[in-house]
């Protein structure tokens, strides 16, 4: 019973530090590390002592996927910007008995890039001295990405290309992007904005097994819309034109006068399509 206890006790900690790197949609030349570092550094704590820590460094885009590890908790933001390299800002935050010791675990964790592959490096976890590093990473509007979240958001906005993107236990959200992008979210919220007057790319597949779905759509846009949920009610505000309805949990629909296909379903929650 103490270890549950303790494992409570210890949720909403962990829950206020990866709150620390959820970002607004915002362009990139808003990535603000000095706003971070103050709200990181404002985090209470009754048990351990805090240490916040910024690591920026660029690297040459290779023309390869970019992936981004931040496992075990860490959330991941890539924004689209209009230079050829990536940026890649890494944020730690750090916790331990002294702040002392905080800073010195915050100081071992290392930003590791190969090729490029996104990663942090950094001591075993304690209970009395963990860490958490999360991601924002700018890079070329047209990149491919492969990334993967276990508890933590996951957040693309502004990126066309090759995407495979998944979160286990946490957001998955896509902002103005574009390609042929694979998404998937098993136990979190799915926000899907879409941007201009149709899909720019071969297509969307974005799914939720176990949250809600929202959808945005500009006024005038134009694609071939899949989506609807199995367990959960469904509601939108913009007209459909449906072409199909499948068990009552999936429909097909035209948008303007077609295009590439736009799937966007839930398994199990609500789905809201909405005007953007």
């Amino acid at each position: 019973m103490r270890n549950a206890h303790d494992a409570a006790r210890r949720l909403p900690v962990l829950a206020a530090t990866l709150a620390l790197f959820t970002l607004p949609a915002a362009a990139a030349a808003q990535v603000d590390d000095e706003e971070w570092l103050e709200n990181c550094r404002d985090q209470r704590d009754r048990r351990l002592e805090h240490y916040c820590a910024v690591q920026v460094q660029r690297v040459e885009a290779a023309g390869t996927p970019i992936r981004v590890d931040a496992h075990p908790n860490g959330p991941i933001q890539v924004l689209g910007w209009d230079h050829g390299q990536i940026e890649v800002h890494m944020r730690v935050a750090a916790r331990a008995e002294t702040e002392a010791e905080a800073r010195e675990l915050a100081e071992r964790v290392r930003l590791v890039i190969s090729g490029t592959t996104i990663a942090a490096d950094g001591p075993e976890r304690r209970r009395d001295a963990d860490w958490h590093a999360g991601f924002v990473v700018l890079v070329p509007r047209r990149s491919d990405l492969q990334i993967e979240t276990y508890n933590g958001p996951l957040v693309v906005e502004g990126v066309a290309g090759r995407m495979e993107l998944s979160t286990r236990n946490g957001p998955l959200s896509l902002r103005d992007v574009g390609g042929d992008v694979h998404a998937r979210t098993a136990n979190g919220p799915l926000t899907v904005v879409l941007a201009g007057t149709s899909w720019d790319g071969a297509g969307l597949d974005a799914e939720a097994v176990n949250g809600p779905v929202t959808l945005l759509i500009p006024e005038g846009y134009s694609a071939r819309l899949e989506t609807g949920t199995i367990n959960g009610p469904m509601s939108s505000d913009v007209p459909l034109t449906v072409e199909r309805i499948e068990r009552r949990s999936r429909i097909s629909a035209v948008l303007g006068s077609g295009g590439p296909p736009v799937r966007v379903v839930t398994m199990n929650g609500p789905l809201s399509i909405k005007r953007r």
